[in-house]
């Protein structure tokens, strides 16, 4: 199925990436040679999107007009529909989601979070589309104990397939001792309008906000959502040494500077 409008929440506040966060927005600091929110932007237009809502904090979404529109449009995004979005108040991701209710209307979306990126070549849109059932689906990876306190995890049901899980419920950074799983969400999300009709009603949960992954779990526990097991990580560019990490995979993989970049770092051996 196509989905044709994807959101990418991008109004948090950067707390991990400060201090440059201090002055520049975290969705618009650069990983290689574009900001991080250009690369939610493309993977959308990637996996079929033609409109991207991007929800931002006040004042950001002048900037963001600026770089994707002030030049004329960005090489490959000609024709898509960018649609900044402010959240006033920054009240949780759930929040930031609900925003953009009106802009979705009753269409199917995709959510791609700024702060995560794909592995060159490791998209998981188009395959989460093809698990879609006219039910949520929400992109999984299986976590280690550590990680476990700083992504929300299922509880799983039923294997529809080697990748694809029933999504019985789910808990915010619950800890590896209250864990129900191993499967945490990994910051890409195939919902169904009625999201926005739960987030509406949904009260402030963990750290008192507005928590994305407690209305999953009420999706799951009414039957409404799938889960799509990954075959790999996504890249974490919202903390110093995920974007270096992030910056040097997506360096060495760049058409352009990938090769001299690669030299470069084997003439670091000699390093103390």
């Amino acid at each position: 199925m196509t989905i044709e409008v994807a959101v990418v929440p991008a109004a948090g506040r950067g707390t991990r990436m400060r201090p440059a966060t201090r002055v520049v927005p975290k969705a618009l600091i650069p990983v290689v040679d574009r900001p991080a929110i250009q690369y939610a932007v493309e993977e959308s237009v990637r996996a079929g999107a033609g409109e991207v809502i991007l929800i931002v904090d006040p004042g950001v979404g002048a900037l963001a007009e600026q770089h994707f529109w002030e030049e004329g449009p960005l090489p490959g995004l000609e024709n898509v529909k960018i649609n900044p979005v402010v959240q006033e108040v920054p009240l949780g991701l759930g929040d930031a989601v609900l925003t953009a209710r009106s802009a979705v209307g009753d269409r199917p979306f995709f959510c791609v979070l700024a702060d995560n990126i794909p592995r060159p070549g490791g998209d998981v849109l188009p395959a989460m589309a093809g698990a879609f059932e006219e039910t949520s689906v929400v992109c999984l990876r299986r976590l280690t104990a550590e990680f476990l306190e700083r992504y929300g995890v299922i509880v799983p049901g039923s294997w529809r397939t080697p990748e694809v899980v029933e999504v019985l419920g789910a808990i915010e950074k619950p800890g590896a001792v209250d864990a129900p799983s191993d499967l945490g969400l990994i910051g890409r999300y195939l919902f169904t309008p009625n999201l926005f009709t739960i987030l509406e009603d949904l009260p402030p949960g963990l750290g008192g906000e507005v928590q994305l992954t407690d209305a999953i779990s009420v999706l799951g526990e009414s039957g409404n959502c799938l889960g799509y097991v990954a075959g790999q990580d996504l890249l974490d560019v919202g903390n110093p040494l995920g974007l270096l990490e992030a910056s040097t995979l997506l360096g060495l993989s760049h058409p352009e500077w990938g090769e001299e970049y690669r030299a470069f770092l084997a003439g670091l051996s000699e390093l103390p």
